[in-house]
C-alpha cells in the first residue's frame, strides 16, 4: 500500500519568482533607422527618389532632349507652366470635365447594382451589360461621341461614364453578394427590406468592395479622359491636360510634354493619398475590415 502511495505521489515543482530589478530593462526602443523603415510614407519617398536619380542618369547619359529630357529640365519645364499659370488652367479643364463624368457614372453604377441585388431582373440585366460592355475600351466609343455629341465637354463626359459605370457597378455588386446571409437575416429581423436593407446593411458590409470599385473607376477615367484629349482635347477654351501634352509634342517641345506627363501622374498620386487613402482609414480600416 505505501509503494502504491509513493508511486502515486508527484513530486512538488518550486517555482522561483525572480523579480525584476529597477536596472532590469523591460521596454527596449527600436533604433533610429527601424524607425524610418516603418514609416511607410518614408519608403516610399525613398523608392521615388531612386527613381528620379535613374532618370537623371538615364538622360544625362542618353543626352538627348529631344528624344528623353533630364529630370532637372521636366521639372523646370513643370515649374514654368504652374508659374505662368497655363498648366494649372489645363489641369482644372480635366478635373472639371472628370468630376462631372465621374459622379454620373457612379450614380449609374450603383443603381445598377442596387437593382441586381434586389430583383433577378436586375441582375440578369448588369450581367448581361457587363459581358457586353465592360470589354469595350471606352475610347473606342469616342467616334460615336463625336457623331451624336459633337466637338465639346458632352462628348468627353459620355466616354468617361462608360469608362466608370461597368467597374464600378461590378466591384459593388460583388460586394453586396458577399455579405453573410446572417447579417441578411438581422436585417430582415429589424424590418429592413428593399433600398433600407442596402443602405443599412449592405453598402457598410460591402465597402471594401465597393472602395476597390471607385479607385479603378477614377483611374479608368482619368487615363480615358487624357486619351480622348490627346484625340481632340478641346472641350474648353485651351482644352486639358491631354490636349497640353498633344500641343507641345507638335511644337516638338519634349521637357513640357514630360512636365503635362508628370502632372498627370502627381494629379493621381494626389488623389490615391489624399482622397481614397483618407477614406479608408476613417472607414474600413477602423471598422476593422481591413489591415
Amino acid at each position: 500500500m505505501n509503494a502504491m502511495q509513493a508511486a502515486d505521489r508527484r513530486e512538488d515543482f518550486i517555482v522561483e519568482v525572480v523579480r525584476a530589478s529597477d536596472d532590469t530593462i523591460l521596454h527596449k526602443p527600436l533604433p533610429f533607422w527601424e524607425h524610418l523603415y516603418n514609416n511607410g510614407f518614408i519608403r516610399k519617398t525613398v523608392i521615388v527618389v531612386l527613381l528620379c536619380v535613374i532618370w537623371q542618369v538615364y538622360a544625362s547619359w542618353l543626352d538627348n532632349s529631344l528624344l528623353f529630357p533630364t529630370f532637372e529640365e521636366t521639372i523646370k519645364a513643370l515649374w514654368k507652366g504652374i508659374s505662368s499659370g497655363d498648366l494649372i488652367l489645363r489641369s482644372w479643364a480635366s478635373i472639371k470635365v472628370l468630376l462631372i463624368g465621374y459622379s454620373l457614372g457612379l450614380v449609374l453604377a450603383f443603381a445598377f447594382a442596387v437593382l441586381a441585388i434586389t430583383s433577378r431582373i436586375g441582375n440578369d440585366l448588369l450581367e448581361t451589360l457587363t459581358s457586353m460592355l465592360n470589354p469595350l475600351p471606352a475610347i473606342a466609343l469616342l467616334p460615336l461621341a463625336l457623331l451624336w455629341f459633337g466637338l465639346g465637354t458632352e462628348s468627353l463626359v459620355f466616354v468617361l461614364i462608360h469608362s466608370v459605370l461597368w467597374p464600378v457597378a461590378l466591384n459593388a455588386h460583388s460586394g453586396f453578394r458577399s455579405v453573410s446571409n446572417t447579417m441578411r437575416m438581422v436585417g430582415r429581423n429589424y424590418g429592413l427590406s428593399g433600398i433600407s436593407l442596402v443602405s443599412k446593411i449592405l453598402l457598410p458590409a460591402a465597402f471594401p468592395s465597393i472602395l476597390a470599385g471607385l479607385k479603378i473607376g477614377w483611374a479608368f477615367a482619368w487615363r480615358t479622359l487624357i486619351a480622348a484629349e490627346l484625340v481632340f482635347g478641346v472641350s474648353s477654351g485651351s482644352g486639358g491636360l491631354g490636349w497640353y501634352i498633344f500641343e507641345n509634342k507638335n511644337l516638338i517641345q519634349v521637357p513640357e510634354v514630360f512636365a503635362g506627363l508628370l502632372m498627370v501622374i502627381l494629379i493621381g498620386l494626389a488623389v490615391e493619398n489624399l482622397i481614397f487613402r483618407v477614406i479608408a482609414k476613417r472607414t474600413v480600416q477602423r471598422w476593422g475590415m481591413q489591415n
